[in-house]
């Protein structure tokens, strides 16, 4: 029974996971956070 449990939570997690991957991908905010990733990148390396 504690199998099942987990696995369905897990299942459940990923589910919503992927929900909101699909969403942010609806908003066209993929450009954002690329945006966002290449200036923390750039910080981090001293360069921006």
């Amino acid at each position: 029974m504690n199998f099942l449990k987990r696995n369905f939570q897990t299942i459940l997690a990923l589910c919503i996971a992927v929900a909101f991957l699909v969403f942010g991908a609806v908003r066209s905010e993929i450009g954002t956070v690329l945006i966002k990733a290449i200036r923390v990148c750039l910080e981090c390396i001293g360069i921006g």
